[in-house]
């Protein structure tokens, strides 16, 4: 499975009516708390690799619904695990991914240390899911960091990568946003460079 993205700063107020006027349909709200993982074996900086766990809340007309605003409290379904593999071209953020939903992400996080595997760093946002043209659109508010708007849709062969990223390119063009203001650093990424500044 290989994930075609592309992410670019953006007003998400903006972003928001430029959806509506063009028919996409908003599919759920929810809030993020990644954590991601040191491997005991390599250094995931140095492959372009990561492993996070992420727990969500979901949000309900913008406010926390009845699970409460702790992430932490979160189980079942809306607690995941995922690989990344390193990216593979120079024009998206198109890598390979595997991921599937744990019963207990605090079971998951403490097999993870036992095995070796330290928490790296933690990223959390708000995330608004957006359907538009096949793609999913999400808006983000990332805490540290600007706001955000990525375009996404999962292939299955590498051979449906290029027409994914040409798709993706001209569908932000309708919303208004160019995606030669691509971001290609994550999240995590981008909150390390400005810890460091």
């Amino acid at each position: 499975m290989y994930e075609v993205e592309i992410k670019v700063p953006a007003d998400l107020d903006a972003t928001r009516e430029r959806l509506r006027e063009v028919g996409a349909e908003r599919v759920a709200a929810k809030r993020q708390r990644d954590t991601y993982y040191d491997a005991p074996h390599r250094e995931f900086a140095e492959t372009d690799e990561a492993l996070r766990i992420r727990r969500e809340t979901p949000l309900d007309g913008g406010e926390e619904s009845s699970t409460g605003d702790d992430p932490d409290a979160v189980a079942g379904p809306d607690a995941s695990v995922t690989y990344k593999g390193p990216l593979l071209d120079d024009a998206s953020k198109t890598r390979t991914e595997h991921e599937t939903g744990v019963d207990d992400g605090e079971a998951l996080a403490a097999v993870l240390a036992g095995l070796g595997f330290e928490p790296a760093a933690t990223v959390e946002k708000r995330r608004e899911f957006w359907a538009y043209d096949g793609f999913t659109v999400t808006l983000d508010a990332v805490t540290g960091l600007d706001e955000y708007v990525e375009i996404e849709r999962e292939v299955e062969a590498e051979t449906e990568v290029d027409a994914a990223r040409e798709a993706a390119v001209a569908a932000l063009d309708r919303l208004g946003l160019d995606a030669g203001d691509q971001v290609r650093t994550s999240y995590l990424g981008l909150l390390l460079a400005a810890e460091g500044d």
